[in-house]
């Protein structure tokens, strides 16, 4: 025990050491958010306004039109996919036929033998372009294609079915590509991996579109371009060159339900020239379409601008991407389309690119972060690595203490097998443990404090209930600098790598902190302790125990269903959640502000006098674990987490005084009128 407590104390400094070492890396880490990648850039997809115009009057008149209207709304690009048969048939750059449908056209008999595709030219301009694109395409497929002509109208028959040829890709129509550079738009291209990768055509292709001003490629579809498999990466290493070479980037998909293949290694080869992309669906845009009265579009329209200024800011978002579609409304007998209410989202009064661009970004081509990594951070976190086994073994040492320091010396060694095996793991793994332990910990010496305040109740109340809070809070910030220092990555940023464990983050202080709170707060023996536990297992259950173990597994399944990005929230909830992200600016979490930090000072409040309020401050690991969770969320920047937990404490430290307040009412109320009643 000797030992051990000198252990301790040394384990002591060697958290102290990994905090100081962790916040240069936490600085470099802000100065990558806060001085590169501040460019925020809206995407139309073109092909969706093709679609669009294909139900109106005047197809052309109408794309032509909102052209202008997406660039006086702050939309500067658009997205143009691989050219189609299909597309191009969108575009009236060329009509497609059938066999069949060219013999009723040419009125001759039709030859059940051949089942082909007719293509005509629309306008005699954009064949010289074209008919090389095509019959290069199908020349590469194998494919047979020959001249034809209808009425001195040029054309080409193309030895294949209508309906598989219509979904062959091709090299993007290079008339639209000019076109929208003319017209002022920049270009990013949706690249897909469904043609055989061809290194000089690929080349060519890039060459081509660097002087059209791309920057970056949107994947279309499950692979990227050149991936084979994860063992062949010969054509992926050759596109990673293509792209360093013309200075093209990739932008990355957020909340995507199954991840591209061969992305977070085309991403490498490219040195990281990514951007995170928020997709605004079809699906999304279509609910602007729906039966709603003048206020729920605008509450509808409100929602969207909130969404795409949260990306922005809380996500490290840099690329909106816009799709839209037309709607047949039956009830009105109308076709309809989102667009004006998409602009009316992003310019109206309370639109989000004016919201965004007062947040501190501007409007154009998304640039990628320009990673800050000095070679010292190296060397700071091997002290960072000390801390944070120092940190866990210390922890449970609250439960064992005899084995503090057999502890630490079995974490170090088992964390460098680790480090040799996988580092991405020994990273996650150390950052996971470091980031449970911090707020347990925090809760455990908090209880501790109170109890020894039983001994000599001494002091202000409140400000005992304040300092406990403050001083709990910066133990937890221990775990937030071992996460944000050990994490920081630039693959953590950009969501190509993910923290796993967000749920242990949540569940595991709230289980580690009852079990002390039930064993081992008190001074006795393990003897004791297991015949407690042991009591604890045979009580009888009573029926009001099977009520407040259902009432408190639906608590813990409504908590869990709100953590993550899959989390649901009622309508309520949202519009509170609005209120607050417009009011502050940055919104703090509910169940900090609102209910842990609160309960926590009301329960510091009343231990002075009461034992059982021991489980008020129990409650406050929800908050406390809720902190460092903020700060596990690593595409979040620095700067928005730190003013989410100030806000949290903030409004939690009013709302706790308010509790207090209102307790106090309460029990001096009850003290004068209690006798009258009993008379």
């Amino acid at each position: 025990m000797k030992w051990n407590q000198l252990a301790r104390k040394g384990l002591w400094w060697l958290v102290i050491l990994g905090v100081l070492a962790s916040i240069p890396i936490a600085y470099e880490r802000y100065q990558t958010e806060q001085q590169s990648g501040r460019k925020v850039e809206f995407v139309m997809d073109y092909r969706d306004l093709l679609e669009i115009s294909d139900m109106q009057t005047n197809p052309r008149k109408f794309v032509s039109d909102q052209l202008v209207k997406l660039k006086q709304h702050g939309v500067g690009s658009m997205a143009v996919y691989e050219a189609t048969l299909n597309e191009l048939k969108l575009s009236r750059r060329i009509e497609v036929f059938s066999s069949r449908d060219a013999s009723v056209l040419m009125q001759v008999p039709f030859s059940p033998g051949e089942n082909f595709t007719y293509v005509l030219f629309t306008e005699t301009d954009s064949q010289p372009q074209l008919q090389p694109l095509i019959e290069r395409t199908f020349h590469d497929l194998g494919v047979r294609t020959r001249s034809w002509s209808f009425n001195h109208q040029p054309g080409m028959i193309i030895e294949m079915a209508m309906d598989e040829a219509m979904l062959k890709t091709m090299d993007p129509d290079p008339i639209t590509l000019q076109m929208l550079k003319d017209e002022g738009f920049s270009i990013v291209v949706r690249m897909s991996n469904r043609r055989p990768f061809n290194t000089n055509q690929m080349d060519a292709l890039l060459a081509q579109l660097r002087k059209l001003g791309v920057k970056r490629f949107i994947v279309d579809g499950e692979t990227v371009p050149g991936f084979v498999s994860e063992k062949d990466t010969t054509n992926l290493d050759k596109m990673g060159e293509l792209m360093r070479k013309h200075r093209i980037g990739l932008a990355v998909i957020e909340l995507q339900k199954t991840e591209q293949k061969g992305f977070a290694g085309l991403a490498k080869r490219i040195h990281h020239n990514v951007v995170r992309l928020h997709s605004f669906t079809e699906t999304d845009a279509q609910k602007l379409t729906e039966n709603l009265s003048e206020e729920e579009l605008k509450g509808r329209i409100q929602g969207v601008s909130d969404r795409f200024v949260l990306a922005v800011k809380d996500r490290n978002i840099r690329m909106v991407f816009l799709n839209a579609r037309a709607v047949k409304n039956l009830d009105k007998g109308q076709i309809l389309h989102p667009l004006d209410a998409i602009y009316a989202a992003l310019d109206g009064p309370d639109g989000a690119i004016p919201r965004i661009q007062a947040s501190g970004y501007s409007m154009g081509q998304a640039e990628a972060f320009q990673y800050v990594y000095s070679s010292w951070q190296n060397i700071a976190k091997v002290l960072v690595w000390a801390g944070a086994v120092a940190l866990i073994a210390l922890t449970i040492a609250y439960f064992v203490p005899e084995l503090a320091l057999a502890l630490f010396l079995l974490g170090m060694l088992g964390s460098a097998g680790l480090l040799v095996l996988n580092t991405s793991l020994f990273a996650q793994a150390l950052a996971l443990g470091a980031g449970t332990c911090a707020p347990t910990l925090a809760i455990m010496m908090a209880i501790r404090t109170c109890r020894e305040k039983w001994d000599r109740a001494e002091g202000s109340r409140i400000g005992f209930a304040l300092l406990l809070l403050l001083r709990t809070t910066l133990v937890s910030a221990v775990g937030i600098l071992f996460i944000v220092s050990l994490l920081n990555q630039i693959t953590y940023m950009l969501v190509l790598q993910q923290f796993r464990g967000v749920s242990v983050l949540h569940l595991a202080p709230i289980a580690l902190a009852g079990l002390y709170w039930l064993l081992f707060s008190e001074r006795m023996t393990y003897k004791e302790r297991v015949l407690r536990g042991r009591q604890i297992l045979t009580s009888n259950i009573s029926v009001l125990w099977v009520i407040a173990a259902a009432i408190i597994a639906a608590a813990g399944f409504y908590y869990l269903s709100r953590t993550g990005n899959e989390g649901q929230a009622s309508s309520l909830e949202r519009y509170f959640r609005s209120f607050l992200e417009n009011t502050l600016g940055v919104r703090p979490r509910t169940k900090e502000f609102l209910i842990s930090h609160p309960i926590f000072i009301l329960g510091a409040y009343l231990s002075y006098k009461y034992r059982s309020a021991l489980l008020l401050i129990l409650a406050g690991v929800i908050g406390q674990a809720s902190v460092v969770d903020t700060f596990a969320h690593l595409h979040t920047p620095l700067m928005i987490s730190s003013i989410r937990v100030v806000y949290g404490l903030a409004f939690g430290t009013l709302i706790g005084i308010g509790f207090i307040a209102v307790w106090e009412i309460v029990v001096r109320s009850w003290r004068r009128w209690a006798p009258r009643l009993n008379a």
